[in-house]
Parts: C-alpha cells; structure tokens; sequence
C-alpha cells in the first residue's frame, strides 16, 4: 500500500504557470497606478498644502515669502510673522524626494508666485512638471 501523499509535478507546474498569468495582467497596472498616485499627491501639495499656507504667510505679512525657508523661520523685516506655518516645522518634499521649486515674484505667475515639482525626473522644465500656473487653467 503506497499511502504517499503530495503534490505532483503537473499540479505544481499548472499553479506556477497560473501565479505568472495573474501577476503579469496585475503588476503593470500596479506600477502604473503608482506613478498617477505621485503625481496626483505633487498637485495636491501645491494647490492646497503649500499654497494655503503662503497664502497665509502673505494674509500675515502684506507679501509672499522670499523663499519657502521664510515660512519656518522669522525672516528679518516681518512685522507680523506667526510661524512656522508648516506644522511639521519641515518644508514638504515633493512625492519623487526632490524639494518643491518656489520663486516670488512668478515668471510665469506675475501676481503672485510660481510653485512647482520637477516631476518624476526632479528636474525643471519638461513635460512632467507639475505647476501651479497650469493648475489655475
């Protein structure tokens, strides 16, 4: 009597090939989703997260910060400077790890200020920034 009990080779080949049919239709739509997910979190930091609290720096002092740096620390001729503004008492870095590119007065936004990500490669200009002058449009 041969009570041997297991798995045979078909069975463990058949569950292979069906493990690499499910994973190759699931992870590319994965890694996709990943990227979206960056880049909707990189607008959502600069419409509301960043330029809330400028506009409140500004509501405060009469003008934009210099620089975001401005928004942690007190700089020299702000009368009614109430910061930091940030909670974290940390300026956010953008999803892909780079720092959020600020200029006042805006190149592109002549009112205001110009705020943006380099997008994936981190670097400005290109298709894959994300602004806030094409943000308003």
């Amino acid at each position: 009597m041969n009570n041997k009990k297991g798995f045979t080779l078909i069975e463990i080949l058949l569950v292979v090939v069906i493990l690499g049919i499910l994973s190759g239709m699931i992870i590319p739509r994965l890694v996709g989703r990943a990227e979206e997910t960056r880049i909707k979190v990189a607008r959502t930091d600069i419409e509301a997260g960043l330029s809330e609290v400028l506009d409140l720096y500004e509501l405060d002092n009469g003008k934009y910060p210099a620089a975001l740096q401005d928004l942690l620390v007190r700089p020299a001729g702000a009368k009614n400077w109430n910061g930091p503004y940030v909670k974290k008492k940390v300026l956010p870095k953008d999803p892909w790890g780079n720092d959020y590119i600020y200029r006042f007065p805006g190149q592109n936004n002549q009112d205001g200020y110009d705020l943006l990500s380099g997008g994936p490669d981190g670097a400005e200009g290109g298709n894959d920034d994300i602004t806030n002058w094409e943000l308003k449009e």
